[in-house]
């Protein structure tokens, strides 16, 4: 009979940890012990774990190994963005931005290989959907930027893939990153979650206590059906809207909309004036993203003073309006550009690591 192949601690949630820790027949305060070696000392060996007796960590030994995502490829772009490249068990691979700010550094995570959705204007939505994401998959992105740079300030969930298509792993994923026992710790008020418009699912964002920005990127549903094709079926944008209306915005914060601004697709004046009227009565602010241009696609981006145009008007509007600075385009790290495409050269990576 083949014996079991040990059990990954990494992809245990606290109930499985408490399961392993009284089947070893150990006091239950070794679950929170195990798991703050794992979240908040970010080890990759059992025999790290110093407040365990040398015997404990040998029956620990022999039921179970931590295994972390393989080393990582780093590509740094010239403005100071850091790409990291992670190879999966199977073969696939995801990437996580890291991005800088001032005193401000923002990692963008990723929740799928791949992507569910198809839209026209992103990379991600071009290779399809290979996999989910597990939720030790997700945490280990950002344990591993941890391990080399220590200082996140915010967390995105704006990487490859739909967030709330995967939404259980990226749930349980939160509460290893959010819990001040034993988990990583990160305040929620500095996680956003990005979504495409699952509608549907916006009650349960609302209770993970996280920010929540919706990418809309049209200010008609015919716009919306042409770019967004997948998601206005699944998700029609009167009922996106409906949404987010109800949406139960904390006070001191606002509800993030993002639009993608195509060159004659939906960067006109009469576009910001319907999107104006659209976002009427919620509590909000609006993040213009330039489209990141990459090979193949039929979409370009616009000229500067029509981006300048756009903003103004929402601004007179009376809406806080940003646009988003492109950042990393020579790594393929900015918005959009996550994933493969087969007539994409890749960047050759300037250092790696774990």
């Amino acid at each position: 009979m083949t014996p079991s192949p040990p059990t990954n601690l990494v992809t245990l949630d606290f109930a499985n940890m408490a399961s392993l820790v009284a089947r070893l027949g150990w006091p239950s305060y070794r679950t929170r012990q195990i798991l703050q070696w794992i979240y908040q000392h970010r080890i990759r060996d059992i025999a790290g774990m110093s407040n365990l007796s040398r015997k404990d960590r040998e029956t620990l030994g022999h039921e179970a190994v931590v295994e972390r995502l393989a080393s990582s490829t780093l590509l740094q772009s010239v403005d100071g963005t850091r790409k990291f490249l992670f190879p999966l068990k199977d073969g696939l691979a995801v990437e996580s931005v890291l991005i800088p700010d001032g005193e401000r550094l923002t990692q963008c995570v990723s929740t799928q290989v791949g992507c569910t959705l198809d839209c026209g204007f992103c990379v991600t939505g071009q290779m399809g959907l290979k996999r989910n994401l597990k939720a030790h998959e997700i945490v280990d992105q950002i344990l591993t930027v941890q391990d080399r740079l220590h200082r996140i300030t915010s967390l995105v969930f704006m990487g490859m893939g739909e967030p709330l298509a995967n939404f259980d792993e990226l749930s349980e994923a939160l509460t290893r990153l959010t819990d001040t026992d034993w988990g990583v710790g990160f305040p929620k008020r500095r996680i956003t979650i990005s979504t495409a418009g699952f509608s549907q699912r916006l009650h349960d964002v609302a209770r993970l206590g996280v920010n929540l920005a919706v990418s809309l990127n049209a200010s008609t549903a015919e716009q919306r059906d042409r770019l967004m094709p997948m998601m206005n079926r699944l998700h029609p944008l009167p009922d996106l809207l409906a949404a987010c209306r109800a949406y139960p915005i904390p006070a001191n914060r606002h509800l993030t909309f993002e639009y993608v601004l195509l060159s004659g697709e939906n960067d006109s004046a009469e576009d910001a004036v319907r999107l104006s009227r659209l976002l009427r009565g919620i509590r909000c602010k609006i993040n213009l993203i330039p489209f990141n241009e990459f090979p193949n696609s039929p979409f370009r981006r616009p000229a500067d003073p029509v981006i300048a145009t756009f903003q103004s008007i929402l601004r007179q509007k009376g809406y806080d309006v940003f646009i988003r600075q492109n950042r990393g385009r020579d790594v393929w790290g900015a918005c959009g550009q996550l994933g493969t495409l087969p007539a994409r050269t890749a960047p050759a990576p300037l250092s790696t690591g774990t």
